[in-house]
């Protein structure tokens, strides 16, 4: 289970000052046997602050989300490249997943294109064949990527067995007319916008170069 990093702490932090506060207040005011009214005022002047301070961290509550939580993805980490590929073709592979394992959420890489895996690399599955259940061949014939926020929700996952087990979000991403390009992450709903469209550039880069080498005729 993920740390609690500084944003989190932070987001509390109103909610136990005002709460705190407000408690030695009124310890304050039932100890007293005789009150003033400089110290009537003053108690008051202090609950109005504790009552900000909490409704202050119940609106960070809201207004600011938690970051999803990440897990350790089960399984050696490794780099899996096909032998039969041209060493260009390798290098680009490696590139690519390199970006994408160092700039995103990415922690695991399975390149599979005309029926083959070419590459995988991260936290490596316990699986190394890939077989296209139907999600991966809906992307396949539909050329339309799709997105599984969170893994666990759907009974689909199995399908999945060359991914680590807990694996919390996949990305489907076509690439060329023949491959995908398929991304595990190690937490959910954790892939954005801008991600997305950075990996569908790079699965069409890849794309491009796979179907004008490895659909060439001899």
């Amino acid at each position: 289970m993920a740390k609690p990093n500084q944003n989190q702490v932070l987001r509390q932090l109103p909610l136990v000052v005002g709460g705190l506060g407000g408690s030695l207040l009124l310890a304050n005011r039932l100890l007293t046997p005789a009150l003033t009214e400089s110290q009537a005022r003053a108690d008051a002047l202090g609950v109005i602050l504790s009552a900000i301070l909490i409704l202050t961290g119940l609106l960070w509550q809201q207004v600011q989300p938690r970051p999803p939580e990440t897990v350790q993805l089960e399984g050696k980490e490794g780099f899996e490249l096909k032998d039969e590929l041209p060493d260009w073709l390798k290098t680009e592979l490696a590139w690519a997943s390199h970006l994408l394992l160092t700039n995103t959420v990415t922690r695991s890489i399975v390149a599979y294109y005309d029926g083959a895996m070419l590459m995988r690399r991260g936290i490596l599955g316990p699986t190394e064949e890939v077989t296209a259940g139907p999600i991966l061949t809906r992307v396949l014939t539909q050329k339309k990527p799709v997105y599984l926020v969170s893994l666990k929700l759907y009974p689909g996952r199995v399908e999945f067995s060359y991914l680590p087990e807990n694996t919390q979000g996949v990305i489907c991403q076509p690439m060329g007319e023949k491959g995908a390009l398929i991304l595990g992450a190690n937490a959910p709903r954790s892939y954005t916008k801008q991600d997305e469209a950075w990996i569908e550039g790079l699965a069409d880069k890849l794309g491009a170069s796979l179907d004008g080498s490895l659909t060439a005729p001899a």
